[in-house]
C-alpha cells in the first residue's frame, strides 16, 4: 500500500505511528502542500477534496480522512476497541479530536511552523489559543481519571489526539499546567513500536 502525506503534519503522523505500532509495510509518498503537490489532477483522481493524508490500497480502492485511514489499518489490533460502547468512545474522541482540538491547535501550529506567523494571520493565531486550551482542559479532566483516553487501553483515540498534543508547544500552547496530558504523552512515548514525528 501506499500512503500519500508530508511526515510534519499530526493528520499524517497519526497513519505513520500506526504503521509502526502494528509493523504495518507500506510506501511513503511525501507530498509538499506548500508547492501544490495534492492539486495535481493525478493527486485529485485519487482525493478530489485536494487533501493529505490518502491511503491507496494496492488494488488502487483509495481512502483519505485520518481517522478513517487509521481506524482502516488498526481493524483487528488492541488498538480498535471490540466493546461496542468503548468503540464508540474512541470514536467520540476522534470527532473531538477533528472538531474541538485540531481546528485550533494543528491551525495555530500551522500558522507558525508552516506559514512563518505572517503578519496578516497574527489575529488569527491569537485567536486559535482559547480553543484550543478549552480542548487541552478537557482531555486533562479525562487523564487525570484513566491513564488512557477511553479507560485503561491505548487506542485510536490516542493516536488521534497525541498526533497534534505532543507538538501543540509549536503552536504556542504550554502543557506544564497539564500534568496528566504530560504523563499520557510519556506512557505513549514509551510504547513499543512507538516512532517520533519527522
Amino acid at each position: 500500500m501506499k500512503i500519500y502525506g508530508d511526515s510534519q503534519s499530526g493528520n499524517c503522523y497519526k497513519i505513520q505511528l500506526v504503521c509502526a505500532l502494528l509493523n504495518i509495510p507500506h510506501q511513503w509518498v511525501r507530498m509538499d502542500i506548500l508547492a501544490g503537490d495534492t492539486h495535481s489532477q493525478a493527486f485529485l483522481r485519487k482525493n478530489p477534496n485536494g487533501k493529505i493524508p490518502v491511503l491507496e490500497l494496492d488494488d488502487g480502492r483509495t481512502l483519505s480522512e485520518s481517522n478513517a485511514i487509521i481506524n482502516y489499518l488498526a481493524a483487528g489490533s488492541n488498538l480498535l476497541p471490540t466493546d461496542t460502547f468503548t468503540l464508540a468512545k474512541m470514536q467520540q474522541w476522534q470527532c473531538f479530536e477533528q472538531y474541538s482540538h485540531e481546528p485550533y491547535i494543528a491551525v495555530a501550529r500551522f500558522i507558525a511552523k508552516y506559514q512563518g506567523m505572517p503578519a496578516e494571520r497574527q489575529d488569527e493565531y491569537s485567536a486559535k489559543q482559547s480553543g484550543g486550551y478549552r480542548a487541552l482542559d478537557i482531555m486533562e479532566q479525562q487523564l487525570a481519571v484513566t491513564p488512557w483516553l477511553c479507560g485503561d487501553q491505548i487506542t485510536n483515540a490516542d493516536i488521534s489526539l497525541y498526533a497534534y498534543t505532543h507538538v501543540a508547544h509549536e503552536g504556542g500552547f504550554e502543557l506544564d499546567r497539564y500534568p496528566a496530558i504530560q504523563a499520557w504523552l510519556q506512557r505513549l512515548a514509551a510504547t513499543p513500536g512507538w516512532i517520533a514525528m519527522a
